[in-house]
């Protein structure tokens, strides 16, 4: 199994944190990723995710060139999927679209934290879009940046720990999805800091590649519940 993952923005420390992360998760999986350099450094909200849709397609045909048995769209917004389904010969996933059928499988449905205020609107349309809203209790932005969630120091794992335990507790949930690609390696510290189940889209959208079919089930009951301290 060939798992390509697709970066639409132009960072590549997010690139290469994705593709570390998704290497752990599905040791038995070949995962690669691509850089859309030419995309914006960072995705938050609509405007640079249609900018960054040219270049992301673009790279479908390095995706095939590299043996590609399923490509996976690294970004939480989902940035161009339903593009990139319809011209990709191969199946194309999304992070928060994996995100989304695991989150659904939840007790009590889930919550989303993502980054800045500009993103929630269009994680909202995809989870409508994806039949997920019935299972989503709420929608939130952390208030951090893109890029300053990818640097990932101290301060910013705080400061999403504080929302994840805000947004938990607010809207009564059963786990909490990881928002922005940039999340997925702090989830074990991020568990460290919160008691509540977590879920991550890379981690996610990895295991749901290599599934054989009829195995979601097994995928979702893999995923690691977070205890406090």
């Amino acid at each position: 199994m060939h798992l390509v993952y697709i970066n639409p923005n132009a960072t590549q420390t997010m690139t290469d944190a994705v593709v570390k992360v998704a290497r752990h998760h599905v040791p038995n999986a070949i995962v690669s990723g691509l850089t859309n350099t030419k995309g914006p450094a960072a995705i938050e909200g609509p405007e640079d995710g249609d900018a960054a849709i040219p270049g992301m397609l673009s790279l479908l045909e390095d995706a095939k060139a590299l043996g590609a048995d399923a490509i996976v769209i690294a970004c939480f917004d989902d940035t161009g999927l339903a593009q990139a389904q319809a011209a990709s010969p191969c199946p194309v996933y999304g992070i928060g679209q994996a995100a989304y059928i695991m989150g659904a499988r939840a007790q009590g449905g889930f919550s989303v934290v993502t980054s800045v205020q500009v993103a929630v609107p269009v994680i909202a349309a995809n989870i409508e879009a994806q039949g997920a809203q019935a299972a989503c209790r709420g929608v939130h932005a952390s208030g951090l940046a893109v890029l300053d969630i990818d640097e990932g120091t101290i301060q910013v794992r705080a400061a999403l720990a504080a929302a994840i335990g805000v947004a938990f507790e607010r809207d009564g949930s059963g786990a909490v999805v990881l928002g922005c690609a940039g999340m997925s390696p702090l989830l074990e510290d991020l568990e460290e800091r919160c008691g509540i189940p977590l879920i991550d889209g890379v981690r996610a959208s990895a295991q749901l590649a290599c599934a054989k079919e009829g195995a979601v089930s097994d995928v979702v009951n893999s995923f690691p519940n977070g205890t406090c301290r």
